[in-house]
């Protein structure tokens, strides 16, 4: 039988980059075949991939989490403290041909657990209005949407979940 067993990975190795890629190239696709019927210009995507390196993923105040399905990294989930009490919930990513094999649920449960092991009380996300299986998700686990906690131009939709121990 085949499962999902999930590691911490430093944000800058090639399994990293290479999750972050898939991850960036499918939401950065995905908006602008909805809203300007194109994929992303390849500089536009090369750009937005190198800009954000996930160094705030690392420790001491962050974790990035790989979900590995067969042997395989399938996934990703990120955490990093906004405050010593408050952490955000980034990157929740499952490879197309892997979804619904039940990773996302832990990715982001074990994404809980090192927002807890941080010492956080409480873990926060944004995510867009076309995501909507991420909407479902977070819905399904206990996320309740909320008012914002940042200013990201693409968010349009947040969440929050306090955490117990």
């Amino acid at each position: 039988m085949t499962t999902w067993t999930i590691t911490a990975e430093a944000p800058g190795s090639p399994v990293a980059a290479a999750l972050w890629r898939a991850y960036y190239t499918e939401v950065s696709d995905r908006w602008y075949l909805l809203y300007e019927g194109h994929r992303t210009d390849p500089a536009e995507l090369e750009r937005g991939i190198a800009a954000a390196t996930g160094a705030d993923l690392a420790p001491p105040d962050g974790r990035l989490l790989v979900g590995w399905y067969d042997g395989k990294p399938a996934g990703s989930a990120g955490v990093r403290l906004l405050d010593p009490q408050t952490a955000e919930l980034t990157r929740v990513f499952v490879a197309e041909g892997l979804r619904g094999k039940g990773g996302a649920a832990l990715l982001v449960a074990a994404a809980e657990d090192a927002a807890r092991a941080l010492g956080a009380r409480r873990i926060v996300l944004d995510t867009r209005g076309d995501l909507v299986e991420a909407r479902a998700l977070y819905a399904r686990l206990g996320y309740t949407e909320t008012e914002p906690h940042n200013s990201s131009p693409y968010a349009e939709h947040w969440f929050r979940k306090e955490l117990v121990n």
